[in-house]
């Protein structure tokens, strides 16, 4: 599957933007592999640990297991709450920005001032479902002005395929979110 295969869902999601300084470049794929940052790796493989338990809970809570069910999932909830805090540290104020969509390829999101079309940028995504974040480049591939702001488009250019997954998973959940939600206001 390709890249542009991928499909983005309209979604919030707290990220940090950083442009490459002038003779900074892109990592190779094993410099980025060596580059990434502990709290993001660890992130990445408890989120895969998440994905290949969910459907193990699920089956017990439906055996009559109730109590073992509760108890794992209150410990999976501490350890995203501890994960969450330790991934805050990393979100830097002065680079955040909001996506106003994201995929497992691409995301746009808004900035106050205009971004250069082929710009390489460092990104770090924050995920709420699955808790998570995300490490990766990027190169902007589209600028668009929206009443004095800009909207940035940005393509993956190194993006851990663990991390593909995930944004994925995400995605999936913002449209299974949006669904039920119009699902209720028609019925409303």
């Amino acid at each position: 599957m390709s890249q542009d295969e991928y499909f983005s869902v309209h979604a919030h999601l707290k990220i940090n933007v950083e442009v490459l300084d002038e003779g900074e470049r892109v990592p190779s794929d094993v410099e980025f592999e060596r580059e990434i940052p502990i709290a993001f790796r660890i992130a990445s493989e408890c989120s895969e640990l998440d994905g290949g338990v969910e459907k193990e809970l699920h089956a017990l809570h439906h055996d009559n297991s109730q109590a073992l069910s509760k108890f794992l999932h209150a410990q999976n909830e501490k350890i995203n709450l501890l994960l969450g805090f330790m991934l805050s540290q990393q979100d830097d104020p002065t680079l955040r920005h909001q996506t106003e969509t994201f995929g497992a390829s691409s995301l746009t999101f808004i900035a106050k001032k205009p971004f250069q079309k082929g710009q390489h940028v460092r990104l770090k995504l924050f995920l709420e479902n699955p808790p998570s974040a995300i490490y990766c480049y990027g190169s902007v591939y589209g600028i668009k002005e929206k009443n004095g702001k800009y909207a940035v488009g940005v393509k993956y250019t190194r993006l851990q395929e663990d991390d593909k997954d995930v944004l994925i998973r995400a995605a999936l959940h913002q449209q299974q979110k949006l669904l039920r939600q119009r699902a209720m206001e028609r019925n409303n």
